[in-house]
């Protein structure tokens, strides 16, 4: 980073560039002005000043007492009306792209971080079959195999009396009755496909700025002082840009569901034709279900083949692997509906459809791969241990479990709530009592492990409360000399006290994490084995153990299962009141927009990349603005925004970063993406954007359970971290102050004076402004400073720096 007295004398205004954070805001209320005007941008994402500045950059001395204010609102990319909250429902997908970006930092491991990629991205194609999976355990075999084939059972829903077997209609023969059920899980597919490819054109498909200056790969280590500067990863020119990947998944994707609907649809029937002589040989069978595991292979393979494309735009698509997978797996689809409704007269459903195999072998094969990201992750962190990553290296693996964990929760509550609706007064697979035979037995047994998880999560739980409280306490002394109180107020103390206690929590969150994680892979096993060996719930098979044992695997078996559908239940009314509550989207908000921040790379159908479309608005805007006006630019972010702000930074060249300052607060870059992003955020990329950006100030105080400092060692340069602030500004009441001051916590950071002391003191370090008269510049310079703030170049604003 070049010294402060190198800084670049400024020929225009200075402007500041605010960012809100988690749950938006107004521009009215980022501005403090009633009378905004939109700048740029549309009505998701947008850029606004004060009415009264639109023209700013024509009278600059008038603005010599502080900066001119800009508003870069993007709440709208995360939040929307009530529907949106269905995006919740497809948390598992989002949760396992979050783990392909947990990556350990890594020296030298180019195939390690290869093997890691390709691992999660073969997790999360895992999570795709599984829920179409579970759509056609519903559809296929609990309604129109199951309920449709047993007159008790379809006799109580007339809408099934088309499809029963005592109609003797066109419709009752098992075969046509599974054909027309696949109409639904194909139709999940393709829902899922148009989402996909509509939010990418929605939100995603924003080019980033096109570069002059070489690509360079991110620097193993921290460089030493005066060593050249080399781009980090969120700095590249592809990294907020993967439309190549993304195609690639979404047509995998999209074919391996068509093909999990295929082989339940065909399956059933070409195992009847090898069973029993009828109209159709087996050789029709044989032959089809070649086909699906060719068509398998190849979507496994172009799953594995590539990762992402980030050393520049890459806008080229394998039209190949596009075109072909998802059409190719719908005709494969297509093909097994007519196998499957060839009549077959002597076919008879019984039983279930041989789904629990199927259910075994996913939460087998999650299970390995969930181990071999582990073994690779401990390899990757070894190379270059970080004391603060999370769970040693191990952050990623934990989350993909959580991930496959909340996919079989999903999987098993909407399972197991179909087949009691449809079992009506009965219990399926519990006797004669039961109409239908019901899900598979290792959703049971899944079911049946939940209390005893929530159970053992309730050691930690306490043993943090109880911290917590102890903390508290022996805080109270502290706050009281710290504000210098010769009179306290035990009641203010403890209040103060247990805000700071409770923001500490946050940093306990890995060791939650892991423990939940490696309780839920110990217990996912012991869910399998049982199934495996018993072949029956586990109310059944431990008949015979001891009246306790028994009485207890009922009660197991039945709390977990309510649990799983009143918990589903529960989850998605979450999600829409969080989209109609501010107080409640706020508690959730920055989990799920530190999950939608990320890139879409290891699963398409996880919900959109709002980063994409912000990254690219904020760089461009700084980017032209600095090279027209030759001003100074101080980007200002909060909470989420700061992470949005330094992601901008890294995109910028070095021509306009040299005329930008940034100040974040309330800031988790370190505390939450440095921790559990580490290549990313870690202290490597942290220590090269303090070097790289000509200067940066962070504020934060320890009443924020989200933002802290960012630990960055100074060594020769200025000081990064101001902090902790005073929160309250004041204990109790004074002149100045004559009412009880809030606890701000992660809010209200600019009402704090120390904020507009650092504004100051950035703009001061990027230098004194000099005006177009004092510089001597000529007509032409101060008509290029005269111009408007929206009348950006439209050809290339990255290139118009120079």
């Amino acid at each position: 980073m070049p010294p402060a007295s190198q800084a670049p004398q400024s020929t225009g205004p200075a402007l500041e560039l605010l960012v809100h954070g988690v749950g938006g805001t107004t521009p009215s209320e980022m501005l403090g002005d009633c009378r905004t005007t939109r700048v740029s941008g549309d009505t998701t994402a947008a850029i606004y000043r004060r009415t009264e500045d639109i023209a700013a950059e024509q009278h600059p001395d008038r603005r010599r007492e502080g900066p001119v204010a800009e508003a870069y609102c993007w709440s709208n990319l995360t939040s929307g009306n009530g529907s949106r909250a269905l995006w919740l429902l497809l948390l598992p997908f989002m949760v396992v792209n979050l783990a392909h970006w947990m990556r350990p930092t890594a020296r030298e491991r180019t195939a390690a971080v290869r093997l890691y990629g390709t691992v999660v991205r073969l997790v999360a194609l895992s999570l795709t079959v599984l829920l179409t999976a579970a759509a056609c355990e519903v559809a296929l075999d609990l309604v129109a195999w199951q309920c449709a084939g047993v007159d008790r059972c379809a006799g109580e829903y007339s809408w099934l009396g088309f499809l029963s077997s005592r109609q003797d209609g066109w419709w009752s023969q098992p075969g046509r009755r599974l054909a027309l059920a696949s109409l639904v899980p194909a139709a999940l597919v393709g829902l899922l496909w148009y989402l996909s490819n509509r939010t990418w054109s929605a939100y995603e498909s924003q080019r980033p700025l096109s570069w002059d200056e070489p690509d360079e790969d991110p620097a193993p280590q921290p460089a030493p002082p005066g060593a050249p500067l080399v781009r980090p990863a969120l700095g590249r020119p592809g990294f907020w840009y993967g439309r190549r990947l993304v195609a690639r998944l979404r047509a995998a994707h999209t074919a391996a569901g068509f093909l999990t609907i295929a082989a339940s649809v065909g399956g059933a029937a070409a195992r009847h034709d090898r069973a029993a002589d009828g109209p159709v040989p087996a050789v029709a069978g044989g032959l089809f279900e070649a086909a699906l595991i060719l068509c398998g292979l190849v979507v496994v393979a172009v799953v594995c083949r590539r990762g992402r494309s980030e050393r520049r735009l890459d806008n080229r698509l394998d039209r190949a692997a596009v075109s072909f997978l998802p059409g190719a797996a719908l005709a494969l689809l297509l093909l097994a509906a007519v196998y499957a409704a060839w009549s077959r007269p002597g076919w008879a459903s019984a039983g279930a459809l041989p789904g629990e195999t199927a259910f075994r072998l996913l939460a087998l094969g999650q299970g390995v791969l969930v181990v071999v990201l582990a073994v690779v992750a401990l390899n990757l962190y070894r190379s270059a241990p970080e004391p603060r990553t999370t769970l040693h290296g191990l952050g990623g693996p934990a989350v993909a479990m959580l991930a496959c964990a909340l996919g079989g929760v999903m999987t098993g509550g909407i399972a197991q709530r179909v087949a009691d609706w449809l079992d009506g007064p009965g219990t399926p697979g519990m006797g004669s009592g039961s109409a239908i035979p019901g899900p598979p037995v290792l959703l049971s047994w899944q079911a049946s492990v939940i209390p005893l998880l929530l159970l053992l999560l309730l050691v930690p739980v306490t043993w943090l409360a109880v911290r917590t409280a102890r903390r508290a306490r022996r805080l109270g002394p502290r706050i009281e000399a710290e504000y210098g109180e010769k009179h306290p107020d035990q009641a203010r103390t403890r209040h103060i006290a247990r805000i700071r206690a409770t923001a500490a929590l946050t940093d306990s969150a890995p060791r939650i994490v892991g423990l939940l994680s490696g309780a839920t892979l110990l217990l996912g096993a012991v869910a399998v084995a049982g199934s495996w060996l018993s072949g029956q719930v586990p109310g059944l098979a431990m008949e015979g153990a001891g009246p306790l044992v028994e009485s207890l695997a009922d009660a197991a078996q039945s709390t977990g299962s309510w649990m799983i559908g009143f918990g589903f239940i529960l989850f998605v009314t979450w999600g829409r009141r969080a989209y109609r509550d501010v107080s409640a989207r706020r508690t959730i908000g920055i989990l799920w927009d530190v999950g939608t921040f990320w890139p879409r790379a290891a699963h398409p159908f996880a919900p959109p990349c709002y980063a994409e479309r912000a990254v690219p608005d904020l760089s461009s805007r700084m980017c032209a603005w600095t090279a027209r006006t030759r001003g100074r630019l101080v980007i200002s972010g909060h909470s989420q925004g700061s992470v949005l702000a330094a992601a901008a930074v890294w995109q910028l060249p070095a021509t306009a970063r040299r005329r930008v300052a940034l100040l974040t607060y309330g800031s988790p870059i370190e505390r939450l993406y440095g921790r559990w992003f580490p290549a990313y955020f870690g202290p490597v990329p942290l220590d090269g954007l303090h070097r790289s950006v000509h200067c940066w100030r962070n504020l934060w105080r320890a009443t924020d359970p989200i933002g802290g400092p960012v630990l960055i060692d100074e060594g020769q340069g200025p000081e990064v971290d101001r902090g902790p602030l005073k929160d309250p500004l004041v204990y109790g009441r004074t002149p100045e102050h004559p009412l009880p001051e809030p606890v701000l916590g992660h809010s209200d950071y600019q009402a704090d004076p120390v904020f507009a002391v650092e504004r100051a003191a950035l703009l001061e370090r990027l230098g004194p402004p000099v005006l177009p008269q004092q510089a001597g510049a000529g007509a032409g310079q101060a008509g290029e400073a005269a111009r408007l703030p929206g009348e950006e170049s439209q050809e290339n604003p990255g290139r118009s720096s120079g």
